[in-house]
């Protein structure tokens, strides 16, 4: 009876230090998680704050075009050329906080995809330790019916 205790208490102390792991690998992922939406929701925001420059910029570009009509075509050239400079500057600008977009839900989906194996190997080991214990009560009724006997 002191061994089957001993033994019980060997699995029970194991198991729960394996779930002590797992549960520390599941708090890691979640906060990574949460980090990478963080970052994503940052990156959505500077791109929209980038398209509302560039499309202001636009309007401002076509609004002065309008206004420097009569004004000497060197000068307005030589706007143009500053404008379309910073519009250029700005596209890239765009085109590097897309890129970044995209690399941070590249990130999040595999994080995800990360999160949801480890809910299925749970999910296993969790049946492994249900087979297990009917197995131990199946072995710890046949010996009490042995020791009766």
């Amino acid at each position: 009876m002191r061994l089957f205790r001993a033994q019980r208490n060997f699995y029970i102390a194991g198991f729960a230090l394996f779930l002590s792991l797992v549960i520390r690998r599941l708090v890691i992922l979640i906060s990574a998680q949460a980090t990478l939406i963080a970052r994503c929701d940052a990156s959505m925001k500077q791109a929209q704050s980038a398209t509302d420059a560039a499309e202001k910029l636009m309007k401002e570009k076509e609004q002065r075009e309008k206004e420097d009509g009569d004004r000497a075509e060197n000068e307005g050239n030589v706007k143009r050329e500053k404008q379309e400079i910073e519009i250029q500057t700005l596209k890239e600008e765009l085109k590097k906080t897309k890129d970044e977009l995209s690399y941070t839900k590249k990130d999040f989906e595999a994080l995800k995809s990360q999160a949801e194996s480890n809910s299925k190997a749970y999910d296993d080991l969790m049946k492994e330790y249900t087979q297990v214990e009917e197995r131990m009560k199946e072995v710890s009724g046949q010996t009490v019916n042995k020791k009766s006997e």
